[in-house]
């Protein structure tokens, strides 16, 4: 079982997509932004390019936040690299960011099929298989992921993984179950994080980490009820939060 990515004083604090509050999603500034205040852990989705290169980007298109248009997977590296966030940044490499801050924990959104190859190959490349934590929102993505890596890895549980923990399933053979998929954590909409939820994810072995929560008010609320994770766009905001309570635990992954 693969320890190292949940090996942190908690509650951990993720930075979602960068940190899209305070720069554009996804973007260079967005990441270096929440690196210097301090997070430890940051949030990103992944797309391979047609020629197999791995970008850090939500959309399977470039249409909805670029100047560019095209479905990534059929677009090489150099018309990708082309495309302004925003029309001013460019789309960062996954290389490129874990190879920046090699402290810095990645949680990954397997966005798309074409990518899970070329996605195992940079987490050999950057040797990077303790730092990344897996997740999508489809299971056979998560599958075919799985099948192909030559190391367990941490990973999110898929929605049939949720819903089976929202039926209350008996904790033991969830937790057997999850720990043979190396599923260490359920990340969920924060109106999910209900105490009854947050109880039998943890009875199952899970951290219970909810996403996306902007609003100082519920980093509050779900912080009391227990989550042992918190994704937000405002990484400012939330680190005040944490500062607050005592509960701020800046870079000191490694």
């Amino acid at each position: 079982m693969p320890a190292g990515f949940l090996d942190h004083p908690r509650p951990l604090a993720f930075a979602h997509r960068g940190g899209a509050g305070h720069f554009p999603e996804n973007s260079w500034k967005a990441f270096e932004h929440a690196v210097k205040l301090g997070y430890d852990y940051l949030e990103t989705d992944t797309h391979a390019t047609a020629d197999g290169t791995v970008v850090a980007f939500h959309d399977k298109t470039l249409d909805r936040v670029t100047d560019s248009s095209g479905r990534i997977a059929a677009l090489t590296t150099a018309q990708v690299s082309a495309a302004r966030i925003g029309g001013g940044e460019p789309i960062p490499l996954l290389a490129d960011l874990l190879t920046a801050w090699p402290h810095v924990r990645f949680n990954i959104d397997v966005k798309d099929h074409p990518v899970i190859g070329p996605l195992i190959t940079v987490l050999r490349a950057t040797n990077s298989w303790d730092r990344v934590c897996l997740t999508s929102f489809s299971a056979r993505r998560l599958s075919a992921t799985r099948r192909l890596l030559p190391r367990p890895v941490c990973m999110a549980t898929t929605p049939a993984g949720i819903g089976a923990i929202r039926a209350g399933l008996p904790a033991d053979v969830l937790r057997r179950r999850f720990a043979t998929l190396s599923v260490r954590c359920a990340q969920i909409p924060r109106a999910l994080a209900t105490p009854s939820f947050i109880q039998h994810a943890h009875a199952a072995g899970l951290q219970v980490h909810a996403w996306t929560v902007n609003d100082p008010a519920d980093m509050v609320r779900l912080l009391d009820l227990g989550v042992d994770g918190i994704m937000t766009d405002r990484t400012e905001d939330l680190r005040d939060v944490l500062v607050a309570r005592g509960q701020w635990h800046a870079g000191i992954a490694g």
